[in-house]
């Protein structure tokens, strides 16, 4: 039987603040400026200026969507998305913990980034796991070959019906990247269909990563040009940044050439693991996490955060927040499950956390009142310029500084309220 928890989390006021003093900068990079005409460049007379939609925010959303759960046999998992800078949330997944019947032992997890619109990967979330169970190729035997081909082929077959819905519809773009994995009691099966990522990692390593689908690689790129396209600008015909998705009609329409020969294919690339008891847990993200942090720092940080959260939802979020605080721009989704043998609550990581957090509340103190001593005005990006620095012995591996930045912004705000000056009773007004 199934059991899970969903929910919403809001960003603390301290973060918005942070975000508030920051985003003027960002959202005037992304706009190039009122007047939107490139350096150098005039508009003529009588020209109508083209105004094009920014796909960024002038200010992040910030909340977040969050949802945990648990298997029979022993996984656990966690979900975390958020929209971020992006105009629009385009990202959605699928949590199956158990499937039921004969195949109560297997667990399916996806996550879909869509682009050009939500509709087609909210489709697919939809739809997927259905056509990949409809093919028979799934049983109790467990059969490596079988399986592969089953999932393969039910991603071709939730192409065709999207296709034929997109046309019923008049969908006329969009698109979406999948990055999935169905566990069986002796394998883990991985798919992957675009530039999402999955990462496993055993015994405090990174076990095994799917391979992101760019137009530039040479076997995709080979591709697109036999289909009669193009790679410009590390995108298919200077547009598209992805060269395997669902949807995304517009190139697939190369004449006697099969679905997976398209300029853009839905094929994708499965790959099996088997089980060991040194797994501890898998990750299924989005682009959006991965253009901020590699492979082995994010296995590093999730590994250490195991060890001081008792809540796989606050593990995900602090991802989330990590990725936003490096730089991401983009919608950022994760989903964390792990297995038995995943790091556990350790009383020395908690002591060592506290000491951290000690230490930092500490640096902040001082940086906020030598900044007061020189006549500055200690404004919290000049403390955390200050604070990145510094040297901060224990910090997160793989987070760094920027792992602790709620702690960091917690702190200056009791230091500027323990700086306001006092008003006397009776002078604070009605």
């Amino acid at each position: 039987m199934r059991t899970a928890r969903k929910g919403s989390v809001e960003m603390p006021a301290f973060v918005r603040q942070l975000v508030k003093e920051t985003e003027k900068r960002v959202s005037s990079f992304f706009k190039g400026g009122r007047g939107g005409t490139a350096e150098g460049e005039q508009q003529g007379e009588g020209e109508k200026e083209e105004v094009i939609p920014s796909p960024y925010l002038d200010r992040p959303v910030l909340d977040k969507l969050t949802e945990e759960g648990c298997a029979r046999w022993g996984l656990t998992y966690a979900l975390g998305s958020m929209q971020g800078w992006r105009a629009n949330m385009e990202d959605f997944h699928n949590c199956v913990p158990q499937l039921g019947g004969e195949l109560a032992d297997w667990s399916f997890f996806a996550v879909f980034d869509g682009h050009a619109g939500s509709t087609v990967a909210q489709y697919c979330s939809q739809h997927l796991l259905g056509h990949i169970l409809a093919t028979d190729g799934i049983g109790p035997e467990d059969d490596p070959p079988k399986v592969k081909g089953a999932i393969e082929e039910g991603f071709l077959q939730t192409d065709k019906h999207l296709h034929s819905v997109a046309r019923r519809e008049g969908w006329e773009r969009g698109g979406t990247t999948v990055v999935a994995t169905l566990i069986s009691p002796y394998y883990i099966y991985f798919a992957n269909c675009g530039d999402s990522r999955a990462m496993l990692c055993r015994s405090g390593q990174v076990c095994f990563s799917t391979e992101d689908h760019k137009p530039y690689s040479p076997l995709e790129k080979e591709r697109i040009e036999s289909a009669g396209g193009s790679v410009s600008l590390q995108r298919i015909n200077g547009s598209l940044a992805v060269s395997r998705a669902l949807g995304d009609f517009g190139y697939k329409g190369a004449e006697n050439r099969t679905p997976s020969q398209q300029m853009v294919s839905p094929e994708p690339e499965v790959c099996v693991v088997e089980r060991s008891p040194a797994d501890e847990f898998l990750v299924l993200a989005c682009d959006g996490v991965w253009d901020t942090i590699s492979n082995e720092e994010l296995c590093a940080f999730i590994h250490n955060r195991l060890r001081v959260c008792t809540d796989l939802r606050d593990v995900c979020t602090q991802v989330i927040d990590l990725c936003l605080y490096k730089g991401s721009l983009d919608n950022i989704s994760i989903i964390l499950l792990c297995f038995p043998g995943a790091p556990q609550l350790s009383t020395e990581a908690l002591h060592q956390e506290a000491e951290l957090e000690d230490l930092l509340e500490s640096k902040v103190a001082e940086i906020y009142d030598e900044l007061c001593a020189r006549g500055e005005e200690p404004e919290l990006l000049s403390v955390l310029t200050v604070l990145a620095s510094t040297v901060i012995p224990g910090l997160p591996p793989g987070g760094g500084i920027q792992s602790k930045r709620n702690c960091i912004i917690s702190a200056y705000y009791q230091q500027r309220d323990a700086h306001k000056p006092m008003i006397p009773n009776g002078l604070g007004g009605s």
